[in-house]
């Protein structure tokens, strides 16, 4: 619950991933996708001392700035919480990774402090009512109760979206706008792809199957060419495909008018479904031989990378290129600012 309002919200230029993963999922991430842990530069010197007013015991020192045990603690909680029905990781296993990206918060934190970046309380006000709303909470009172179930403050929770929206506005100004995306780029990726674009398209199409009769000699493959010529003729004056799919197919799918439904390619025999792509929407192909009979296809629709339909797959590889390249100098900026910290980790693996 406390993630969905103090976690990290991806980007909107980011595509929808694909299905579920059987692996440990990860931690709440910042921006952009999880940067590679970075081995930490060994500190020239002694690192600036905690605020003496903290007692709790310190996990790392990143500059001037503590990341105690109960920082790590609380979010490692939340995530187990947020992911109980996943069966997560015991807390030793999950505390390296979490540190990590801890600090990796804590940079982009100092970095927004250094450009100057501050949050208005009527900001944090406004996006904690919209997550509420998202969450179909009815009160404040509501989520209070929610959050002292979990033990933890609305003070903790605004403090979270704060640095949120603060690392999300550094970013903006160090990684997103810095990164643009030709259509010279998009062109070359569509021709370097294009076959691979194309299996994802779809098509509708409709079939009749006239079979032979048994024995399967010449004289009965003769005569289901005739029925097959006959019944196309029917087509070609008007006649009504699903009416005279049920009256003379012999495939399964006579009962539902032929209708072979939405297809992706690469789902029917390869001979079968160029037959079906050759021809143009509301076409009615010749009797095509197979093995099995003769068949007979009417084309409804078909998805290509034309019109409207390249102009949405260029949409997605706009996207794609984005993504790669976001993930590339967000991770470059990451090493970077790493590199110029002085960063002490004190995690032994005991929690």
């Amino acid at each position: 619950m406390t993630l969905a309002l103090g976690g990290c919200t991806m980007p909107s230029w980011m595509p929808f991933s694909g299905g579920g993963s059987s692996k440990e999922p990860e931690p709440a991430k910042p921006v952009a996708a999880a940067t590679s842990i970075v081995p930490l530069r060994p500190t020239a010197g002694k690192p600036a001392a905690p605020d003496e007013s903290v007692t709790d015991r310190v996990l790392a020192v990143v500059n001037n700035d503590a990341i105690t045990l109960s920082d790590l603690q609380e979010a490692i909680a939340i995530y187990q919480y947020e992911n109980r029905d996943r069966g997560p990781a015991p807390a030793n296993e999950l505390a390296p990774q979490f540190l990590t990206r801890m600090i990796d918060n804590r940079l982009q934190i100092q970095e927004a402090e250094r450009e100057k970046i501050l949050i208005e309380d009527a900001e944090i006000e406004e996006e904690l009512a919209d997550r509420l709303k998202k969450m179909n909470v009815k009160s404040r009172d509501e989520f209070d109760a929610m959050l002292k179930a979990q033990g933890l403050s609305m003070e903790a929770v605004k403090r979270r979206i704060s640095d949120e929206i603060r690392r999300n506005r550094v970013v903006g100004r160090k990684v997103r706008l810095r990164i643009s995306v030709t259509e010279a780029e998009v062109t070359q990726y569509l021709e370097a792809n294009r076959a691979k674009l194309e299996t994802g398209l779809t098509y509708h199409a409709r079939h009749i199957l006239i079979l032979p009769e048994a024995g399967a000699s010449d004289a009965a493959w003769e005569n289901a060419r005739i029925r097959a010529d006959l019944v196309r003729g029917h087509l070609l004056q008007g006649g009504d495909f699903a009416e005279l799919a049920q009256q003379n197919s012999q495939d399964a799918t006579a009962r539902d008018g032929g209708d072979l439904g939405t297809l992706k390619r690469g789902e029917l025999a390869q001979d079968i479904e160029a037959q079906i792509l050759s021809l143009a929407p509301g076409e009615v192909s010749l009797p095509y031989r197979s093995a099995l009979g003769y068949h007979i296809f009417r084309l409804e629709s078909k998805d290509s990378l034309e019109g409207e339909g390249l102009t949405r797959v260029k949409a997605q590889i706009r996207e794609i290129l984005f993504r790669e390249k976001f993930d590339a100098r967000f991770d470059a900026w990451i090493k970077e600012i790493k590199q110029r910290a002085i960063i002490d980790v004190r995690l032994d693996g005991q929690l």
